[in-house]
Parts: C-alpha cells; sequence; structure tokens
C-alpha cells in the first residue's frame, strides 16, 4: 500500500488546481481520475457548449443583419466544423490542465476509477486492469455530476440525447425535443433551433426557469418564441417510442394528450451526483437522499478528514463555485485561515442570447424573506448601447434596500449581462449603494453606463 499527504478523486476545476497547491506547499499528492482531466467544465460543460452558442450566434448575427443594412444573404451552417472547432479548443483546454499537473513537482496522476475499501483507503482499478491501493491523510472527493435520466416508458429502447451526447452530432436535427425548461435546456434549445431545427421546449412545471422571478421567465418565454421555438409548460412526457427512424413522443398535460413526431430528443432536467460507485458506507461519509455528499462550510464532510468540492456536494452547480471550494480548502488547510462558504456571492449566468445574469436575492425571494425593499427596472429598449448595437431585447433589474441603499441583488436579462452583472457584484461586495452608482461616471456608450439610469428609476 502506497501512502499519500492526500489524494484527490476526480480532476475536474476543484481538484486539479487543489491537487497542484498542495504538491507545491510540500505535500504528497495523487490526483486519481477515471475519464479525461478537466472535469465538466471543459470536456462536456462550460467549454464546449459556449463554443457552440457561439457559432449559433453567429449565424443568428449573420441573418439578422439586414436590419443594421449588411445584406449578406444565405447563411449556410456546417456542424461538421462547428464540431470540429468545438473539439480542438476541448483538446487545448484539456491538455492545458494536464500538462499543468505533468509539470508539478510531487504530483502524481493516475488514471482509474476510485472507491474507498477502508476509512482512509482507496483501492483504484486502473484503465490497464490493475487494482492499485493507496491511502491518505486528507482525502477530496471531486467526482462531480452527470446528467439526470428520468424513468420514461420506451426511453431506454430509442438513441436519445443528453448534454454530454449532444455535443458530438454532425448534422442538424431535423426537430429537436428539449426534455426540461431550464439553464441547460434553453442554451441547448435556441443554439440549434438558430442552426436551423425546429425546436420543441417541454417544462413541466407552469413556467420556464422555474427559480427565477415571473418578469424574467415571461420575458425569456417571449423572446424564445419569437425566434421560432415552441413552449409547452404544464406538460410531461407519457411514452417514447421509435417508428420508422421517428420518434413518436406522446405528452401529456392538465386539459390534453397528443402525439409530436421528432427526429431527436434531448434529455435536460438536471443532474445527479457521481457518488454510487465510491464505497461511501465504508468510511462512514454521509449523503442526502440524491447522493449529494453532506459538508459542513469548510467543505468536510462528517469523517474529519475527508472533503467534497464542487457538484458533489450539493451546493450551486456552477465551475466558479467548484473553484472556490478549492480556495476555501486550501487556505484552511495549508494557511491556515478561517475560510468557509457562509455567506459567499453566488454569481451565476444562463448564456442564451440575451444572456441571463444574476446574483444576490430575486425579487420573489426577497419577498419571501419579508424584507423592505424596492424593485429598479430599465427595459434594454432604453439603453443607448443596445440601441446602437441592436440588441434592445431584455432588462435590468436590481433590488435594494432603501433605507442602507444598499443593492440586495440582480437580474440582468441583457445582451452581456454578465459583464453587467459583475458590476453590481462588485458593489455589493465592497458596500457600495446604488446612490453611489445612480452618481457615478461610466465611459460611454457601454451597456454598464445605464446603471446610472436604471437607479435613476428610484429616484
Amino acid at each position: 500500500m502506497k501512502h499519500y499527504d492526500a489524494i484527490i478523486i476526480g480532476a475536474g476545476q476543484a481538484g486539479v488546481p487543489l491537487a497542484k497547491k498542495l504538491a507545491e506547499a510540500g505535500k504528497k499528492t495523487a490526483i486519481v481520475e477515471q475519464r479525461m482531466v478537466g472535469g465538466t467544465c471543459i470536456n462536456d460543460g462550460c467549454t464546449p457548449t459556449k463554443t457552440i452558442i457561439a457559432s449559433a450566434h453567429a449565424a443568428h448575427q449573420a441573418g439578422m443583419a439586414g436590419h443594421l443594412g449588411v445584406e449578406i444573404g444565405s447563411v449556410k451552417v456546417d456542424l461538421k466544423k462547428i464540431k470540429k472547432r468545438k473539439d480542438e479548443i476541448v483538446d487545448s483546454f484539456r491538455n492545458g490542465a494536464q500538462k499543468g499537473i505533468f509539470s508539478t513537482k510531487g504530483l502524481d496522476l493516475i488514471q482509474g476509477s476510485a472507491t474507498f475499501s477502508g476509512p482512509k483507503e482507496l483501492t483504484i482499478a486502473t484503465s490497464t486492469g490493475e487494482q492499485l491501493v493507496f491511502s491518505a491523510d486528507w482525502i477530496f472527493i471531486n467526482t462531480g455530476a452527470q446528467p439526470k435520466i428520468p424513468e420514461l416508458k420506451g426511453l431506454n429502447d430509442i438513441n436519445y440525447l443528453t448534454s454530454t451526447s449532444i455535443l458530438d452530432l454532425t448534422e442538424i436535427p431535423e426537430h429537436l425535443v428539449v426534455l426540461g425548461g431550464n439553464y441547460i435546456g434553453l442554451e441547448f434549445a435556441q443554439a440549434f433551433q438558430r442552426f436551423g431545427s425546429k425546436v420543441t421546449v417541454l417544462e413541466k412545471s407552469s413556467k420556464i426557469m422555474g427559480r427565477e422571478d415571473e418578469d424574467v421567465s415571461s420575458e425569456m418565454t417571449k423572446i424564445l418564441e419569437d425566434e421560432g421555438l415552441e413552449i409547452l409548460t404544464n406538460t410531461t412526457i407519457k411514452e417514447v417510442k421509435e417508428e420508422l427512424k421517428v420518434l413518436q413522443i406522446q405528452l401529456s398535460s392538465s386539459t390534453k394528450t397528443k402525439t409530436v413526431k421528432a427526429s431527436h430528443l434531448l434529455i435536460a432536467i438536471g443532474r445527479s451526483p457521481q457518488t454510487s460507485s465510491l464505497n461511501l458506507d465504508i468510511p462512514g461519509v454521509k449523503t442526502d437522499e440524491q447522493g449529494y455528499i453532506l459538508v459542513n462550510e469548510r467543505l468536510e464532510t462528517n469523517v474529519k478528514g475527508v472533503y467534497a468540492l464542487g457538484d458533489v456536494n450539493g451546493g450551486p452547480a456552477f465551475t466558479h463555485i467548484a473553484y472556490n471550494d478549492y480556495t476555501i480548502v486550501y487556505r484552511n488547510l495549508i494557511e491556515k485561515g478561517k475560510h468557509s462558504t457562509k455567506d459567499r456571492q453566488v454569481p451565476y449566468c444562463m448564456f442564451t442570447d440575451p444572456q441571463l445574469g444574476r446574483i444576490g436575492l430575486s425579487e420573489a425571494a426577497a419577498k419571501a424573506k419579508g424584507l423592505d425593499f424596492k424593485v429598479a427596472k430599465i427595459p434594454m429598449s432604453q439603453v443607448a448601447r443596445g440601441i446602437e448595437t441592436g440588441q434592445t431585447l431584455g432588462f435590468m433589474k436590481a433590488i435594494v434596500d432603501p433605507k442602507s441603499k444598499k443593492i440586495l441583488g440582480a437580474s440582468i436579462l441583457a445582451a452581456e449581462a454578465g459583464e453587467i452583472m459583475a458590476v453590481l457584484q462588485m458593489a455589493m461586495a465592497g458596500g457600495i449603494t446604488y446612490d453611489k452608482i445612480r452618481y457615478g461616471v461610466f465611459a460611454h456608450p457601454t451597456f454598464s453606463e445605464s446603471l446610472n439610469n436604471l437607479f435613476m428609476k428610484l429616484d
């Protein structure tokens, strides 16, 4: 049995930087990866999806260029070239992460799947068929999540798509049905509609983007429907089958049932933690009913010396949160800090067009908490930069405390919403009140400049 100071299971966006920093701090470290270095973000998530979305955006802009006085003619989409570009970027990012591991002294990369075989002991089934046994003082679980697959009649008899397998399509679907009206599903839905697919989105609840305010959901619904997407809410799938290479998808709503014919079905109802193969019962690591590992504010499990970082711990499932998990754990263990996840900011962005940038409390959340608050809101049709560039869809909205004048949260549905949201996030982190932004000097003409105008709505 080989002993390490630290073993990280999973080479994702928390695991890789943590492994490197621990090794650089003099800890004998191993990182175990059963698939590909880089985790979901590089291989199946942020990197590949955003390259595809960029291509879809270019196709849309080309088609809309006539409104700006630029005549382009017909637009042709080559999905094979789009995939090739995506693959090259993914390979580049993954190779960069691997080189970082290989160039770090005191750090071993082990290709294989890990399971607990003792309280601080792991058995690794390597890709070459070996069974290796390691022990460590610290064990960090960074195994992430995978697409959640529902139990649907007939689903296992067809070749359905997930957010991973759809990335490898080389032909544009004739009719893509997307099960799930939230962030992942909507990004793919809009992208493939812009590539030329007919797209139908199915959502079981009464609105898409269920975590967002009603005005955000309804505005995004209108934007997508105006582009040509079909959105069916309060709708579920009863059964799916394939006849003569055509999918027959039987839908059920509160009022009726009907059958939709489609070429492809994308399952995008969320993700589930990759913990079932870890044998967590051996060390006694506790999980919730969905399999997410329970951790405290320092990301330690109920077993001392065993930590869980990233999507696997059930926290907000974002790359930047996984990375922040790593910084918390490293600074606490090596720099003897007292950092925690308590009260940390959780910004996020949905990369539809327009984007949705979110930080802090939504209007609904502020109401639920019984807070005294005001809402500042401005449509992008009143934003100079939006008018000049032809990007007038959506709105900016901020929730503020009228007494302290602090910003409690923001929902930005706009072009470059993530960048605008980041300005408000910095203000919230620094305690800058909305009146300071209202009278602040921003470069003209920028999108963020209209934060002046947003907070004028409170005058």
